[in-house]
């Protein structure tokens, strides 16, 4: 008999373990942020399949989001509740589909109806100068939060990822092969931007505290931004 009340006792400790760490797997919520996955697991223990299928977002409503597509495969968008696939067709061209019907290995994503409109003064030209600028604006923010630009461009740099299928990721650098750039000049654009301090590795890169997707206006060119010259842009913050 005691042998089976020890028994039983250890197997409820065993399953209470397995529980805790399945909930360290789950998505994770930041004040108004959901994040799903992490960057790190992509980049060094190569788990490239979906954690999360667009289309099970329940609240479209002022949704935005961003992330890679499963496989590493192309880049995701979603703004203001329209969601966007973009995908190398050459290393000149690409294809930007409007879908929710996709998944990500990692996304962070969230709902914002109401902004705040900031005017860019004439020296923020660059991501650094964003980067700088919203840390500024926001020191009494709940972090992690959502913001975006829109207006045009001089230049930009964005990239899709485009893996060849089959390859196996151990590493950034093995994550990053069939990586196509794309150089912009003189366009209209969104940019789709979420801000950490707290999140490197996680849905932030290592060397920034922003994640930046940008979209031209006439939704023909999509991807992570890596390079930035404003011409004349607006900031919008969220309304706390």
């Amino acid at each position: 008999m005691i042998k089976k009340i020890i028994l039983g006792i250890i197997t409820v400790v065993i399953f209470s373990c397995n529980s805790d760490k399945k909930k360290t797997n789950s998505n994770k919520t930041y004040s108004d942020i959901t994040i799903v996955g992490a960057m790190k697991n992509v980049m060094w223990e190569g788990e490239l399949d979906g954690n999360i299928n667009l289309d099970t977002i329940s609240n479209k409503k002022g949704l935005y989001g961003l992330g890679p597509e499963s496989y590493l495969t192309g880049e995701l968008l979603i703004d203001n509740g329209q969601s966007y696939v973009s995908k190398v067709t050459s290393d000149s061209t690409m294809i930007v589909k409007k879908t929710f019907d996709v998944s990500a290995p990692f996304l962070v994503y969230t709902n914002v109806t109401e902004w705040n409109e900031i005017e860019l003064a004439s020296n923020i030209k660059s991501i650094k100068d964003i980067e700088k600028l919203v840390n500024e604006k926001t020191t009494d923010f709940k972090r992690p939060f959502a913001f975006k630009l829109t207006g045009r461009i001089s230049k930009a740099i964005i990239h899709i990822q485009n893996l060849p299928k089959g390859t196996k990721v151990s590493s950034p650098k093995e994550a990053h092969q069939g990586q196509t750039n794309y150089k912009l000049k003189n366009e209209e654009a969104t940019i789709i931007g979420f801000f950490s301090t707290e999140h490197k590795g996680v849905f932030i890169h290592h060397d920034s505290n922003v994640h930046l997707h940008l979209i031209t206006k006439d939704k023909s060119k999509m991807g992570h931004l890596d390079e930035l010259e404003i011409e004349n842009m607006k900031l919008y913050l969220p309304k706390k």
